[in-house]
């Protein structure tokens, strides 16, 4: 396994590049120690003609807006985060990778306090596969409820992408591992199922899909994709509230998200999901997903910004 910091190539660091190991913070950054930070996570996919990234747009609004929600000043403007974000793809040599802008308060000073600090802006590139495994897009991966609630809305602004917000991912997500299961499912304040350690959820019943509604779940872009691809194809999709026996007697279930793309669900809780493998509506779902991402799709060139590689 590969050390991500020990990786050669080149992070867009404050406005330039600079040698990927060059990439440093000071130790008393206030992000670091407070979580006082926003990201996004970002995937370039190749196409026949030139790698392309998924939805750069969308990405790059909901990385300002998780700014404006943490009262943050961005001194970059969209156009020129988006540029830094081609320009990683192409001073990495990649085709297909993950991208990850982020932005974090520095050390000027410690304590509660954030503003006192400069902001900093970096966007990593790199290849990444699939996020939970080639089998578990093929087979589907086995989900544990976890123990720890999701976030909620009064507690932590949920619609950011903010760093500090994320403990709460890692702690289930270790809880479900540890336990020997591929991802976690969240439940709300009131026992609802919310979404995965980091994957919105998708659940099929009878010809029709349910997601959850955006409350203490994140508006996830790749979620947004799915309904939009769902309804292309003649599908009911429906935002509701879903407990977790409905989850229990559902006939497919899938997670959704940049990282896990779409990932199918085959057992909640020890309890088999509908045949244990991959539903036909999960599979349509993602073919069609995978042809759009890859230029392939009606939806390509709506959703796909591609990169010029080269001079």
């Amino acid at each position: 396994m590969s050390v991500l910091s020990e990786k050669e190539g080149k992070i867009w660091f404050n406005g330039k590049f600079v040698p990927w190991q060059d990439a440093n913070v000071h130790v008393l950054s206030h992000g670091l120690h407070y979580g006082t930070s926003i990201f996004e996570g970002v995937r370039c996919y190749q196409t026949d003609t030139a790698p392309a990234i998924f939805r750069l747009a969308d990405h790059s609004k909901r990385f300002f807006n998780s700014a404006h929600i943490m009262g943050m000043s961005i001194p970059y403007s969209i156009s020129e985060l988006e540029q830094a974000q081609c320009e990683a793809i192409r001073a990495n040599h990649l085709s297909s990778a993950y991208i990850r802008p982020l932005a974090f308060y520095g050390a000027n000073s410690l304590g509660i306090a954030a503003s006192n600090n400069p902001v900093h802006v970096i966007v990593a590139a790199w290849e990444w596969g699939t996020y939970l495994g080639e089998e578990g897009l093929e087979k589907g991966i086995r989900v544990k409820t976890s123990s720890f609630t999701r976030l909620h809305v009064n507690v932590n602004m949920c619609r950011g992408k903010i760093g500090g917000n994320y403990i709460n991912s890692v702690l289930a997500h270790d809880e479900a591992a540890t336990d020997g299961y591929d991802e976690a499912l969240l439940l709300d304040h009131n026992g609802l199922v919310s979404e995965g350690a980091g994957e919105n959820l998708f659940v099929i019943q009878n010809g029709k899909i349910y997601t959850p509604q955006l409350t203490s779940v994140l508006e996830g872009i790749t979620r947004d994709s799915i309904m939009v691809l769902a309804n292309d194809l003649g599908y009911e999709v429906l935002e509701r509230s879903i407990t977790r026996d409905t989850l229990y007697c559902a006939d497919e279930a899938f997670f959704t998200g940049t990282a896990a793309e779409v990932t199918p669900i085959r057992e909640v809780d020890n309890r088999q999901i509908g045949d244990g493998k991959r539903g036909p509506i999960t599979a349509q779902l993602q073919r069609d997903f995978f042809d759009v991402v890859q230029g392939k799709g009606k939806r390509s060139a709506e959703w796909l910004t591609p990169i010029r590689v080269g001079s």
